[in-house]
């Protein structure tokens, strides 16, 4: 059975590698935003977005959430289609 620790977003603790100029100034931002002294991680810079620039997060947020549901019909006709095949050999 499942529990709410498998579906928990381990990147979120993760903290950010500052490899680029956009990373470099959203991790010194969030810093000083939350006046930490800690590694900024991946959950304070989207605390931050939520806050300041929610739009953002919102495009981001239902174009995941369209993707999935994409994904679930498709695997739906994926499995409807195998379904299909096996009752056709069993019938044969």
């Amino acid at each position: 059975m499942l529990s709410e620790s498998d579906f928990e977003n381990r990147e979120k603790d993760t903290e950010v590698i500052r490899d680029s100029e956009l990373k470099d100034w959203v991790v010194n931002y969030v810093g000083n935003k939350v006046a930490t002294d800690e590694n900024v991680t991946v959950e304070m810079i989207v605390e931050v977005f939520a806050t300041e620039f929610p739009e953002f997060l919102m495009v981001v947020a239902e174009e995941n959430f369209f993707r999935g549901y994409e994904q679930a019909l498709s695997d739906l006709q994926y499995e409807q289609a195998r379904e299909e095949e096996q009752d056709e050999r069993e019938d044969s």
